[in-house]
């Protein structure tokens, strides 16, 4: 038997990059994946990556996955995708909160809607996704959330200063789902269900990072495929909730302590 065999996960902003990436591991490790964003069909948007590119992939593969597009910011998207999942797959074993709309804008300039749209996506729906699928897993006694963040909640040093220009309002926000996955960590232990959070351990050049010329001046050592946060993803949505929960941690060091071979680089 595979790991995730039998369970039911869903991953969003699984269109492209990372969310793809932990969507296609977890139906190769036997999980029933729902994958969500806002993107459903190539030429949609700007960047390459759809729901219907993943999950074609995930079908030739010879894995099972629903495709929902959604909304994340709009709170009756959110209740329609859980509604969805358990309608369509059965009850939500793991969660992995991915999806992200992310500005890079200076404190001075940024705009309210842009800022309300950021914790919308990147904080508030995680908390309520969170919240609707809570109850099912804590009535079975298991269950695996995770939250994706990034070294950008990790505090600028200085002074002098050299932290990336504009980036935070990204920094709050991933800080604070930092502080909610530790949290509700210890909220809902006794109930046998782990929630951590994971970052890349190098910059991941997703086709968002690469729009945004986060890669430009990175040297290829620095760079990580996305399959490394996958397979970190799928290490902790399949451990012990009784040990490995309440982690605030990065890909690479996490594979390297539980002795899980590590994918090959980042091909760009």
């Amino acid at each position: 038997m595979s790991g995730m065999d039998g369970r039911v996960a869903i991953v969003t902003g699984a269109s492209r990059g990372i969310g793809q990436a932990i969507a296609r591991r977890f139906a190769a490790g036997g999980a029933a994946v729902a994958i969500t964003a806002r993107t459903a069909e190539e030429g949609q948007h700007r960047l390459s990556g759809s729901l219907s590119t993943t999950a074609s992939e995930i079908r030739r593969a010879g894995g099972t996955v629903l495709s929902v597009v959604a909304d994340l910011s709009k709170e009756a998207d959110r209740e329609r995708l859980v509604t969805t999942v358990e309608d369509e797959l059965g009850p939500v074993d793991v969660l992995v909160n991915n999806a992200a709309v992310t500005y890079f804008e200076p404190v001075l300039e940024f705009p309210e809607r842009h800022f309300a749209l950021m914790f919308a996506v990147q904080v508030r729906a995680p908390f309520e996704l969170a919240q609707r699928v809570l109850p099912g897993m804590r009535e079975r006694r298991r269950g695996w959330i995770l939250n994706i963040s990034s070294r950008a909640a990790v505090h600028p040093a200085g002074p002098p200063y050299t932290s990336r220009f504009g980036s935070t309002v990204y920094g709050m926000c991933k800080a604070a789902i930092e502080r909610f996955s530790s949290g509700l960590a210890s909220e809902v232990y006794a109930d046998g269900i782990a929630v951590n959070a994971l970052s890349p351990s190098g910059l991941v050049p997703t086709p968002g990072v690469v729009f945004h010329g986060l890669t430009r001046g990175v040297p290829d050592d620095r760079l990580e495929a996305p399959e490394v946060m996958a397979e970190a993803a799928y290490a902790l949505c399949t451990g012990d909730p009784a040990r490995l929960t309440g982690r605030v941690t990065y890909a690479r060091p996490l594979l390297e302590e539980l002795d899980v071979r590590i994918p090959g680089p980042a091909n760009v």
